[in-house]
């Protein structure tokens, strides 16, 4: 992938992976030490080589049934072509990124089927975007801020569904949202420090779906 930081905060903008054994790297901005792990997790690394190409993993959202890609300032519909024929066996959608960052500095998923979605314009203008473009039917659970509808969600073995989110000190109406979440289990994360260099949760984690050993 296109790499625009090269600090070990940023590791999503290394690595694309949807639990498929296949994950997109471009070579020269990916560790030695991430490399290692994917191999290690048997995960097929595919190159992407094109000089043109841009693609950053805040722009790519995986629903568990397709994937929507934003077209920002940091990935181009080259990026886009690129991850689509690595995941031939998913719908690849693009969405324009009117403000903010990335795709994800105003949405995610909370859980299957489920996407957060913060409440500005420019939000809810790609949420109707990806509505018409997908074949599937979303919930979605709107948050007054958009950097709150960043989260990240995990689906635990011993736990269930688990929800990394925002603080109630950070964003204590967008927090309250989450509170209606009764099945899950809620995990209040600060991204008071990460915000300041643009960081959001997921910008820091590379979710492997993995089963358990026996």
């Amino acid at each position: 992938m296109k790499a625009f930081r090269t600090t070990c905060l940023y590791c999503e903008i290394k690595t694309q992976t949807n639990g498929d054994p296949r994950c997109m790297r471009r070579t020269y901005f990916l560790t030695e030490a991430m490399k290692k792990v994917l191999s290690d997790l048997n995960l097929n690394i595919v190159e992407m080589t094109d000089e043109s190409a841009t693609l950053d993993g805040g722009d790519v959202l995986f629903t568990g049934q397709e994937f929507f890609v934003g077209l920002s300032k940091r990935t181009n519909q080259r990026g886009a072509e690129i991850l689509a024929d690595a995941f031939k066996d998913y719908a690849v959608s693009t969405v324009p990124v009117l403000d903010g960052l990335h795709l994800k500095s105003f949405c995610s998923m909370a859980g299957p089927g489920l996407i957060v979605i913060g409440s500005s314009e420019p939000a809810q203008k790609a949420l109707k975007i990806m509505q018409q473009m997908s074949d599937h039917r979303y919930d979605k659970l709107t948050v007054p801020d958009d950097v709150a509808a960043n989260c990240i969600y995990m689906n635990l073995p011993s736990k269930g569904h688990v929800l990394l989110h925002c603080t109630p000190e950070e964003y204590p109406e967008s927090a309250k949202v989450f509170e209606k979440l009764k099945d899950h289990m809620l995990i209040p994360v600060s991204n008071i420090e990460k915000v300041k260099v643009d960081g959001a949760l997921t910008c820091c984690s590379v979710l492997i779906n993995k089963k358990a050993d026996a």
